[in-house]
């Protein structure tokens, strides 16, 4: 797990308020269905469908789609770093 990305605006769930997100990196199975340089673009539908997969605690659609532009972008760069190699990253 990385650390937790804490978010400009919180999502309220019920509840329950999401103040960070922590995102794990995806295996290839849960990339099924999605096109690699969409999520290296940062592509909302993208990133919008690999959230849910790999968030903690887990997104659902709509809640990607009610979070502040920053958090998003937030979210959106740790995926596409995921995708890098290290030496590219380094």
């Amino acid at each position: 797990m990385n650390n937790p990305i804490t978010l400009e605006t919180p999502l309220q769930r019920g509840e329950t308020k999401i103040t960070s997100i922590t995102l794990r990196k995806p295996n290839a199975g849960e990339l099924r269905g999605l096109n690699l340089t969409d999520l290296l673009q940062m592509d909302v539908n993208a990133v919008t469908k690999v959230l849910p997969r790999i968030s903690d605690p887990t997104l659902t659609e709509a809640d990607v789609a009610a979070l502040d532009p920053a958090d998003l972008t937030a979210l959106a760069s740790e995926v596409a770093g995921f995708l890098l190699p290290k030496s590219a990253r380094e």
